[in-house]
């Protein structure tokens, strides 16, 4: 792929946002639905905020954009099945004094394009992530992932550390501890033919009420429906690899998660010595679209340098 073009190092395709989908090509009405949905919360992001396309050995990367360009940096990841318009929130926050990036996961249900080669392995995440970032002209930069994504950012930050200045996990998955049986067993007619009913449904079973940004669950319902690469997984992080983790780390933790049991995930990740802290109210599902101010002011202090 050529060589990013302006000196932001993003490609040509970099624009303002918000961009309408097009309509040139006819598509399943799942897809304009889905097209459409993005293009609404989009356009609820700050106006500041402007789009742009990294090419990358993986397939092209579509990422916003929001916060003064000399802020520090900080790359957002989506959970899976999420995209990198639910940040919006949080990217208003932090872009006040940082320079925030959302990126859609290659081969997840965003914009972003799987057209290079596979992303297999952990160590093609981290590579995935390396290229984002020399296309970004950065050396290094904070993280911070929320579920799946969080667990792709504390395995960047295990393989990458110097790459890392700081790690913030939102209710993460995969790396504390295990599902619990009833989530997986709610979660199994989504997994075993998904479709935009059955995830807004089960949207609604994790949240239990809790207050939940109508746009960002409703794009993820429309997303269940969207071609999709299986997403790689893997084990858990070892308590050696864990303990040998080098940035600063902070565990944020929805206190009504039904994905697992975030008290025990709070214990372990203090035994190991890591910053946590709860979010009240909140479930899994509805991190991190509403993240609550004091939790705002919370990840915003940790992540500033």
């Amino acid at each position: 792929m050529p060589p990013a073009a302006d000196s932001a190092h993003d490609s040509a395709s970099d624009s303002a946002a918000p961009a309408p989908a097009s309509a040139s090509a006819p598509a399943p009405a799942s897809a304009f639905d889905f097209d459409s949905a993005y293009d609404e919360l989009l356009a609820a992001w700050p106006r500041s905020t402007t789009v742009a396309e990294l090419p990358t050995p993986y397939g092209a990367t579509h990422l916003l954009r929001h916060g003064p360009e000399d802020g520090p940096p900080v790359l957002l990841l989506p959970g899976g099945g999420s995209t990198a318009v639910s940040w919006r929130t949080t990217a208003a926050a932090l872009g006040a004094t940082h320079r925030v990036y959302a990126v859609d996961l290659v081969g997840g249900p965003g914009r972003s394009r799987p057209d290079g080669r596979p992303i297999r392995t952990a160590a093609d995440l981290t590579a995935w992530l390396d290229a984002v970032l020399d296309g970004l002209g950065l050396s290094s930069a904070a993280f911070c992932g929320h579920s799946y994504g969080g667990w792709i950012a504390l395995r960047y930050a295990l393989a990458a550390p110097d790459r890392t200045d700081r790690l913030a996990l939102l209710d993460p998955t995969g790396c504390f501890a295990g599902f619990r049986p009833g989530y997986l067993l709610r979660a199994l007619p989504t997994l075993l033919r998904p479709t935009a009913a059955r995830t807004a449904a089960f949207l609604a079973w994790e949240s239990g009420g809790a207050e939940h940004d109508p746009l960002v669950r409703r794009l993820d319902a429309l997303a269940a429906e969207r071609p999709s690469r299986r997403p790689v997984t893997g084990p858990r992080p070892t308590p050696a690899e864990l303990a040998a983790l080098r940035p600063p780390a902070l565990v944020l933790l929805a206190e009504g998660s039904r994905a697992h049991d975030a008290r025990g995930v709070a214990q372990r990740a203090k035994a190991l010595g890591l910053r946590t802290d709860t979010v009240p109210g909140a479930t899994h599902h509805t991190l991190p679209a509403t993240l609550p101010p004091r939790a705002l002011e919370v990840l915003t202090a940790f992540l500033t340098p």
